[in-house]
């Protein structure tokens, strides 16, 4: 049990707002930041996994692409749900518990998809595992930015965001090595066990967050919602998911159906093209504490917004090239737009920013770019569907210059 004094000295951390850059370095505080890293590393993989795999489900299933972009919809509008619960969640409990309940749910709701045999019940699922999934990320912030001191957040943040570097590259590996010695379905179950146990792990040896959040009920969320920054941030946000998930999810059923590249190479070269992501993460929370997040994000947008273009416009010559390249520097907006986040937020409402501004994100990201993406698919204009979702992403270098942030970012 964790004493009542150490609930208060967290919550005093918590609530003591801004440090100076001459507080308690980073690296001891390490081991924390890095639990909670590898516990988003199954959550997250376990919601992207589907991309590799959506090939070999779709025709299992014999379903569109439309049906089957429409999956990473029902995955998000659960994780938007999930997301703007967890407030509640932790406000009458604590983040700590938030972490463990997501975790274990994420687990449960695998096992569940893994044995199902309709496609209804497989949609509830994925319903359900984007819901519970979405209960980790606020508390998880939270938790972070009051074990570190805010010259270390940009860091701190990169570490944690090594996770879904880490999860692009090894989802296409992992569906492989699955796909050629079993199914897709132990896939899931595989990973719904580790996530019941990274569930309990947390619960019994995880530091931090043991304090309650705010709840959206309270006034805290009022002045949120009155803030410039956090409705740039948001759609700031749908354009960064749209960057990363939104791309990725339908990257391997467009090289194999239109571009008529084999699964497993298709495979390769998206898993490749993430290769770099975890050195690229970190890197990317150094530039966002030297050069600012604000800078960051515009060069991440506009690069990435390029990069996603050329998707769909290159030759099949240039094709695995471009793959290799297009998420080269959207890694940086993570790290950097968590930073906004936090340094625009009072420290007591920081999960409820996140709890509000990520839903977009994952909303149009993950949800609706992917399913455009499909129905432009099965319309014989898969290429069109990146295009567009490339010249929105390099508008959202532009939109971010309008952000306002405090004098000392």
């Amino acid at each position: 049990m964790v004493s009542k004094k150490s609930v208060a000295e967290e919550r005093k951390r918590f609530h003591a707002g801004q440090r100076n850059h001459d507080s308690a370095p980073f690296w001891p505080e390490l081991g924390p930041v890095v639990f909670l890293a590898v516990i988003f590393l199954i959550n997250f993989i376990a919601r992207i996994i589907l991309s590799p795999l959506l090939p070999t489900i779709e025709k299992e299933l014999a379903i569109s692409h439309g049906q089957a972009g429409s999956f990473f919809f029902l995955i998000s509008a659960g994780y938007v749900i999930g997301l703007l619960g967890s407030g509640f969640l932790a406000s009458r409990s604590s983040h700590k518990i938030a972490i463990v309940i997501s975790t274990a749910g994420v687990g449960i709701a695998l096992l569940g998809i893994s044995v199902v045999s309709s496609l209804w019940a497989m949609r509830v699922g994925l319903f359900g595992l984007g819901f519970a999934g979405g209960l980790y990320i606020p508390s998880a912030i939270a938790t972070i930015t009051s074990l570190i001191e805010r010259p270390h957040w940009g860091k701190a943040i990169a570490v944690h965001e090594l996770a879904p570097n880490l999860a692009f590259f090894a989802g296409p590996f992992v569906a492989e090595l699955f796909l050629n010695w079993s199914t897709w379905r132990l896939a899931l179950s595989a990973l719904g066990m580790a996530s019941l146990i990274a569930s309990f792990a947390y619960f019994r040896f995880g530091r931090g967050g043991e304090f309650a959040g705010e709840s959206p009920a309270s006034s805290a969320f009022g002045l949120l919602v009155r803030s410039a920054s956090f409705w740039i941030m948001a759609v700031l946000f749908g354009l960064g998911v749209s960057s990363t998930i939104g791309v990725y999810a339908m990257l391997p059923l467009y090289l194999v159906s239109e571009r008529q590249i084999d699964l497993s190479w298709a495979n390769t070269v998206v898993a490749l093209s993430r290769s770099y992501g975890p050195i690229l993460g970190v890197l990317g929370g150094w530039v966002s504490d030297r050069l600012g997040p604000k800078q960051t994000m515009v060069m991440s947008l506009t690069f990435t917004g390029i990069a996603t273009l050329l998707v769909g416009l290159v030759s099949a010559v240039w094709i695995s090239i471009v793959v290799l390249f297009q998420p080269l520097l959207a890694v940086w907006f993570f790290p950097a737009a968590f930073a906004v986040l936090a340094a625009t937020t009072p420290a007591a409402a920081r999960n409820l920013a996140v709890a509000f501004t990520i839903p977009c994100g994952y909303l149009i990201g993950g949800g609706v770019v992917p399913t455009f993406i499909g129905i432009m698919g099965d319309t014989g204009s898969f290429a069109l569907g990146f295009i567009v979702t490339g010249t929105l992403i390099l508008l959202g270098g532009t939109l971010a210059l309008l952000l306002r942030l405090p004098a000392n970012n």
